[in-house]
């Protein structure tokens, strides 16, 4: 406790001018409740001496001020109330000295400069918290504008829970956020040295929690129910009724800034669990739809149920697609969809599958080659996607067994359905060829350096050429939109006719430039006579076409300082970049179940080797290209799967393919005459499995294949970006824009929905917008409950880019004549988050719950 106060009072009055003949000053001090007796000793009068008055020494007090030292000031300190005339053997002395008399709540009033009398009361019931220093302090710097009754006690609560200031909302949340509701170290100093009675009037006034034993466990349980009965619009259990709150605005608006609150998410995540557990949610949730839930996320059980609902929905060939993708979509805004994000999405890359699927086994007819490969590039691709998609998130998942049935289908319907299906088509149409590897109608990939590169080089312009091993067309197809996003340039696809046998020999050697290619004997690769392995090789090789040339490997490139790269590239108007992550990790037997991740990290990888080049040599044209594609599938393999075929004299064999001299009649194969790349004059020969069967051969690893003549691994594609410097903005990544559509800025009801429109669609240079939207008061305290709007929809219809949004405000007083304000914040930036700020008149007449 500070005693300045004290002491300055007590030298002011011993420094007063003497009067009707005094030559001294004696104040007498009763202390009723004896709340100074441990302070007295640290007062330190400088113009007085200190009398202790007990039951026992009134004669010795007497004779000290009457006979021992009749000159000096004397203070006269009682811890006791002053007796009665009769019982007070001083009386006769106090009579003509001066009576000193406060208490500690008057000398804590004085401190704060609270001249309101009628808070003295209050501020007794707290005397055991004051007495702390430090408690006093935090109480002190919270520099409460005005004083009363609630602002005292919500103050007290505050300062004992160590909240950086006096707020009752994050009174409950810090308590609420205990790991053990039952022995709350902060409950216990309420209790101790605060008033466990205020905390539940409080939170009865405020969120209309009343108890006749209350304590945090049924405060956590009211206040989540309560949550569950706003939104649920089933009906609610018997057992759960009492738990519903009349201030369902208030808890709805409490929980919803506690549970997506990126510092507290974790804390309340382990109460709901607590909760749930207590309620047995899973016992209800079978008897309410999914359509009755879907907007409450307050418990797990609800996105666990969702999920496996989904998940036997789609095994029972029921086929609602669209109405599966909007629960999922509309989960996405919700608490815990990030906890079951892989879960959410292998239910929605499986049902882009068999939606796909569906619409593509109606349409799969007999095409022509061409037409094939222009349909796979339209549309077929995305099965491929999409069963990539579903495994890169079935491997991240905790509970593999929720899925396994789904798992199971997809399997089925990408492989027998989908594979087996395209891939029988896709042979029968290689058949019209008669042997000749030739498409009509298409860039063959031997073609590419005349087709995209030489171009470059006639203007004199430099380009990078990157090769990505195994880079099929499909993954290359989110690479480009995920390049045309993120960088401001121009990005287009295209594709090629990709060499047979589909490999990386006659790939690499193939994107050379060249006059002649050779294969020997050893199945070795040649480029106008010399060999086109390794990255030395091919230096020489493109020399003989550029001198301003080199070729380098990505590993060697993407750890190079600027000053490094510069060096390296300077003068070079043509640059080969060889970059291996999808194939190195497929290719090998103990990895090739990892692909699919390999692709993931090759994103990366050539995200930041394309900003390294455009950041720290100006690159402006970049084409991205591969040598072969591939085919994977996770299942085992069976016999069907597989052809048998003795071993071929002199002869290069492969799981895909066999290259001979000699005329091989093998059942359920297709020939092709290698003269389209390495002249007539050869009589080489290329033998492969129809479909996307394998030839048996020994060894490990055959999940991960390439080198057939399948869409997946000869539909090479060829990106080209070109870099914008400009400053015109034609090119720039931009974000697209929401905004609030509803025309009134004022609120009236504690209910109110506002219409948000995505203002363009996805596509080109235009990405999505994430917001968070919530109503706050002019010093920035939150005032409702948050919503989230994903703005990321590709549709032309305005409807499917409409988002109405619920806001529920707190149950309070609002004045009109002051601004509130709607707050939309992009989740995405670290610095300048508010995306817009609209001011709103909020004018409720009669605040109450009506309505929920």
């Amino acid at each position: 406790m500070d005693l300045k106060q004290i002491k300055t009072l007590l030298e002011d009055t011993f420094n007063k001018e003497l009067t009707d003949g005094k030559k001294r000053h004696i104040v007498f001090w009763y202390d009723d409740e004896g709340e100074f007796k441990e302070d007295i000793d640290e007062l330190n009068l400088e113009n007085a001496k200190i009398l202790k008055l007990t039951p026992n020494n009134y004669f010795f007090i007497k004779y000290q001020l009457e006979k021992a030292d009749t000159e000096s000031n004397y203070l006269v300190y009682a811890p006791f109330a002053k007796p009665g005339p009769r019982e007070n053997y001083l009386l006769d002395i106090l009579k003509y000295s001066i009576e000193f008399s406060t208490d500690k709540a008057t000398v804590i009033m004085r401190d704060l400069n609270i001249s309101d009398d009628s808070l003295k009361s209050t501020f007794r019931k707290y005397i055991k918290f004051f007495n702390n220093k430090d408690r006093y302090r935090t109480f002190k710097e919270y520099e409460i504008d005005r004083y009363t009754e609630e602002t005292v006690d919500v103050a007290v609560l505050s300062a004992l829970c160590r909240l950086p200031y006096p707020d009752f909302d994050e009174v409950l949340r810090v308590l609420l956020m205990e790991e053990d509701l039952e022995s709350s170290k902060y409950l216990e100093a309420i209790e101790k040295f605060g008033r466990l009675d205020v905390l539940w009037k409080l939170a009865d006034k405020y969120y209309g929690y009343s108890d006749k034993e209350p304590n945090l466990e049924k405060l956590a349980i009211f206040m989540l129910v309560t949550n569950v009965a706003y939104y649920l619009g089933g009906e609610l259990p018997d057992t759960w009724r009492k738990y519903v709150s009349s201030r369902k605005a208030d808890c709805v608006v409490f929980l919803s800034n506690f549970m997506n609150h990126s510092l507290y998410f974790a804390a309340y995540d382990r109460l709901a669990n607590s909760v749930e557990g207590k309620l047995k949610v899973h016992e209800y949730i079978d008897k309410w739809e999914i359509d009755d839930y879907i907007n409450c996320d307050i418990f797990k059980a609800f996105d666990e149920e969702i999920i496996k609902k989904l998940k036997e929905q789609l095994l029972s060939d029921i086929g609602e697609f669209e109405r599966y993708r909007d629960i999922v979509q509309a989960r996405r805004t919700k608490h815990w969809y990030n906890f079951f994000k892989s879960e959410y999405e292998c239910i929605y890359r499986a049902i882009e599958l068999f939606d796909c699927w569906k619409d593509a086994s109606q349409s799969i007819r007999q095409y022509t080659p061409l037409e094939f490969a222009e349909r796979y590039a339209d549309k077929y691709y995305k099965l491929d996607t999409a069963y990539r998609k579903f495994y890169i998130s079935f491997d991240r998942l905790q509970n593999k067994e929720l899925l396994m049935e789904l798992r199971d289908k997809v399997e089925n319907v990408y492989v027998n359905g989908y594979l087996n299906t395209l891939s029988i088509k896709w042979s029968d149409s290689l058949e019209t060829l008669n042997g000749n590897w030739i498409i009509s109608g298409m860039v063959m990939q031997k073609d590419f350096y005349n087709t995209y590169i030489k171009p470059f080089k006639n203007r004199k312009e430099r380009v990078f050429v990157i090769i990505s091993d195994a880079l099929r067309y499909e993954v290359a197809r989110e690479f480009c939109d995920m390049l045309n996003k993120e960088r401001k340039g121009s990005t287009e696809i295209f594709y090629m006719q990709g060499c047979i046998p589909s490999g990386t020999r006659l790939g690499m050697a193939s994107l050379l430039p060249h006059k002649s290619i050779q294969i020997d004997e050893d199945y070795k690769v040649y480029v106008d006579g010399m060999s086109s392995e390794g990255t030395d090789n091919r230096n020489k090789i493109l020399y003989n076409y550029s001198q301003e040339s080199i070729a380098v490997q990505f590993n060697d490139v993407i750890d190079m300082k600027r000053d490094d790269m510069r060096k390296t590239f300077g003068g070079k108007e043509l640059i080969y970049i060889y970059h291996n992550t999808i194939d190195a990790r497929g290719d090998n037997s103990k990895t090739e179940r990892e692909v699919f991740d390999a692709v993931e990290e090759a994103f990366k990888e050539l995200m930041l080797l394309i900003n390294n080049l455009v950041n720290n040599v100006t690159a402006t044209n970049i084409i991205i290209t591969s040598d072969h594609g591939f085919i994977y599938k996770r299942g085992n393999l069976t016999e069907s799967d597989k052809i048998s075929k003795a071993s071929v004299e002199d002869a290069y064999e492969n799981r895909r393919f066999v290259l001979s001299t000699k005329t091989l009649a093998l059942d359920g194969t297709l020939t092709f005459d290698m003269g389209y790349l390495l002249g007539q004059d050869t009589d080489l020969k290329c033998v492969f499995p129809r479909g996307v069967n394998r030839f048996k051969v020994q060894g490990a690893g055959a999940n991960y294949v390439h080198g057939g003549t399948s869409l997946q691994e000869i539909l090479i594609p060829v990106i080209k970006f070109k870099n914008d410097r400009s400053k015109d903005g034609k090119n720039e990544v931009t974000k697209v824009d929401v905004k609030l559509t509803s025309i009134t800025r004022k609120i009236t009801n504690t209910i109110s929905y506002l219409e948000f429109f995505q203002t363009e669609k996805i596509e080109d240079k235009r990405v999505p917008l994430r917001l968070k939207v919530y109503f706050a008061d002019e010093d920035g305290n939150r005032i409702s409950n948050e919503n989230i709007i994903i703005a990321d929809s590709r549709s032309e219809t305005y409807e499917d880019r409409s988002f109405r949004e619920k806001f529920v405000l707190k149950n309070r007083k609002y004045d009109k004549t002051k601004k509130y304000y709607l707050i939309m914040e992009d989740e995405e930036e670290t610095v300048e988050k508010i995306y817009e700020k609209m001011p709103f008149i909020i004018d409720i007449a009669i605040s109450d719950d009506f309505g929920f």
